[in-house]
């Protein structure tokens, strides 16, 4: 049987449009970027090196990521990220100055290394071997006013050509 012909199914057309309606919400998802949950969307970033290439994967959103700020303080706020090395090179990089949170009037803040409330952060600096991979937080300090838009991150310190980008409701 071919794909898309199914006997008693309504005619002609009919299992398409099931399948498109299936399919719509995914689509969506891809198109709009993480949810306050994480994406869960995997970007493949190539770097500068011959056989340099990283799959990304944002998880999860944390904020705040600390105890309440005080009225007027900075907040914090992590997003938990999955590194996976799909290269034939060992990846050796720091994840924290290599992600960037954009707020919803577009500043735009780098990571910092450190503990988090949200959980175990990614280490300073990480190598993974090919087929190896790390997850942990990366965490941001924003203004109690900021509302955080997008994600970013980017091989060589953040200032890589190639740059995964997950948006934020």
């Amino acid at each position: 049987m071919r794909h898309g012909s199914h006997p008693g199914h309504g005619g002609p057309g009919r299992p398409a449009r099931a399948a498109r309606l299936l399919l719509a919400p995914l689509l969506a998802a891809l198109l709009l970027g993480a949810g306050t949950g994480g994406s869960g969307e995997t970007v493949s970033l190539d770097g500068d090196r011959p056989g340099e290439r990283l799959d990304v994967t944002l998880t999860r959103v944390v904020d705040p990521a600390g105890p309440a700020p005080a009225p007027g303080a900075d907040r914090l706020v992590a997003v938990e990220l999955r590194l996976r090395n799909t290269g034939t090179v060992p990846y050796k990089d720091s994840p924290a100055p290599a992600a960037h949170l954009l707020d919803t009037t577009g500043r735009r803040f780098t990571g910092l290394s450190g503990a988090t409330d949200a959980g175990r952060a990614l280490p300073d600096a990480v190598t993974l071997a090919p087929g190896g991979s790390a997850t942990g937080y990366v965490t941001f300090r924003l203004p109690s006013e900021a509302r955080p838009a997008a994600v970013q991150f980017a091989l060589d310190g953040g200032l890589g050509d190639d740059v995964a980008h997950w948006s934020l409701p």
